[in-house]
């Protein structure tokens, strides 16, 4: 039997604390499980954001979408993530990745270093969370025990073989840096690479004793009669796809609702994604995208 859909959406913006918490309740009226924040400088610091969010809802998990694990030190994470989640109620999922930013890390006096070395920093803080958040004498403790679910997103093998390994659930971004574009501008990977990384962590995963769950973010939700003349429309703004496979990759839903929810169908049986994340600019266009999937 498929796994069943759940929903996300990754807030980006805050004006204000009331503004703030009106958009948590209302994604939550639209029947999204999971609120979540990003780790980009310019943007809501992740815990004190999810900390109003559970505090303004009460179904939604709240979850990062994902730490760039080279702000962070793991020991003080450790102390973040547990407070967190007793505060919550247990409510917190933990999105891990290496961050893909240079100029972030710059802007924080932080070292960039190369692919390798970030995602060996990734695995130390996977490792040490683990070992932190499980101690007995861990304070304050997370309400989940031995500790909140844990997401990992990345694409690269290294990247994959880690949320085999570790991850309750994986995440694939469907994205990689835009040849000749600054570091850090990313275009959409066609259906048939996302298709090859999914096999690329399904053998990584092979020995795991329950499957993972597996969450997608989508890029552009587009309501229209006509998906093509949208398709055309979004290969014409150089996201690294032609219009035919604009109109086949899963980070781009395009159609009426009932094709959308039709097409997020496909992709589950195809990639097994059945956690899929909107951004907040799609908070309410995929809300009927959603209604059409409640419950399957």
């Amino acid at each position: 039997m498929p796994r069943p859909f759940r929903f996300g959406v990754n807030l980006l913006t805050l004006e204000a604390g009331d503004s703030w918490r009106r958009k948590c309740r209302r994604a939550e009226e639209l029947g999204y499980d999971v609120l979540l924040v990003p780790d980009h400088l310019g943007m809501p610091a992740p815990f004190p954001a999810l900390i109003a969010a559970a505090e303004a809802t009460e179904r939604p998990r709240v979850g990062t979408f994902v730490l760039n694990a080279g702000f962070w030190n793991p020991a003080l994470l450790a102390r973040e993530v547990a407070t967190t989640d007793a505060l919550t109620g247990g409510r917190l999922e933990l999105g891990l990745g290496t961050g893909y930013v240079r100029a972030e890390h710059e802007t924080a006096g932080l070292p960039w270093g190369s692919p390798r070395e970030r995602v060996d920093h990734l695995a130390r803080t996977v490792e040490e969370l683990d070992r932190l958040l499980s101690a007995p004498d861990q304070a304050p403790r997370p309400a989940q025990q031995p500790r909140p679910p844990l997401l990992i997103g990345g694409n690269g093998p290294r990247m994959l073989r880690l949320a085999a390994e570790h991850a309750e659930i994986a995440a694939f971004t469907g994205g990689r840096q835009a040849p000749g574009r600054p570091e850090g501008t990313l275009e959409l990977m066609p259906a048939d690479e996302l298709a090859a990384s999914v096999a690329r962590y399904e053998g990584y995963a092979a020995g795991r004793p329950e499957p993972a769950e597996r969450n997608l973010l989508i890029q552009q939700v587009r309501n229209t009669n006509d998906r093509r003349a949208v398709a055309r429309e979004l290969a014409d703004r150089g996201v690294g796809l032609d219009e035919e496979q604009a109109l086949e990759v899963p980070t781009l839903l395009i159609g009426t609702p009932r094709q959308m929810a039709e097409q997020l169908r496909e992709h589950r049986e195809r990639f097994g994604f059945s956690y899929l994340t909107v951004l907040d600019a799609a908070l309410e266009e995929f809300a009927p995208v959603l209604a059409e999937l409640h419950g399957s």
